[in-house]
């Protein structure tokens, strides 16, 4: 589902496990969180780097499928539907 919806849709979508028990008991998760809370919480302040925004034209309609070019970039970003 993670690559369908990154090639398809523009989202990325990610899958982190800790371990390899998928299911750990429930006298465990209180210290698997404080374990891992730090980070979790940097990793998710991440978001807030790169591109991000509406491309739109003249009349403040978004533009489909618009072509982001960067210098320094060797690819370019493209907008969703």
């Amino acid at each position: 589902m993670n690559d369908f919806s990154y090639l398809h849709t523009n989202c990325l979508e990610l899958s982190i496990y800790l371990g390899c028990d998928k299911f750990p008991h429930e006298s465990e998760l209180q210290q698997e969180w404080e374990n891992n809370k730090e980070s979790l919480l940097t990793f998710m302040e991440q978001i807030h780097r790169g591109i991000k925004g509406v491309v739109t034209d003249q009349q403040g309609e978004p533009i489909a499928n618009a072509t982001i070019v960067v210098g320094g970039m060797n690819h370019n970003v493209r907008t969703g539907r």
